[in-house]
C-alpha cells in the first residue's frame, strides 16, 4: 500500500507517545487500562497505523502528565 502524505506524522506522533509511555514506566496494557481505551487501539496509535481523536490524546496526555504539544513535536513536512 502507498504511504500518503501525511502517514509521516502519524508515525511520528505513535513514535512520541511511545517513547513518553516507556519513559514514564507504563506497559501498553496499563496505559490502555488507565485510558479506558482498547489495548489494540493505543497499539495502533503507536505505531501511526490510525489518526486518532483529539479526545483520546488528551487521556492519554492526562494520564501520563505531559502537554499534548509534546505528542506533537515533530519536523514539517518538506
Amino acid at each position: 500500500m502507498k504511504e500518503k502524505p501525511y502517514d509521516s506524522y502519524l508515525k511520528k506522533v505513535g513514535g512520541n507517545l511511545r517513547k513518553i509511555r516507556k519513559e514514564k514506566g507504563y506497559s501498553m496494557e496499563n496505559l490502555a487500562n488507565e485510558t479506558e481505551m482498547e489495548y489494540r487501539q493505543l497499539g495502533r496509535i503507536e505505531r501511526g497505523e490510525i489518526n486518532t481523536s483529539i479526545i483520546s490524546l488528551l487521556r492519554l496526555c492526562e494520564t501520563l502528565k505531559v502537554e499534548l504539544k509534546d505528542l506533537f513535536e515533530v519536523n514539517p513536512i518538506a
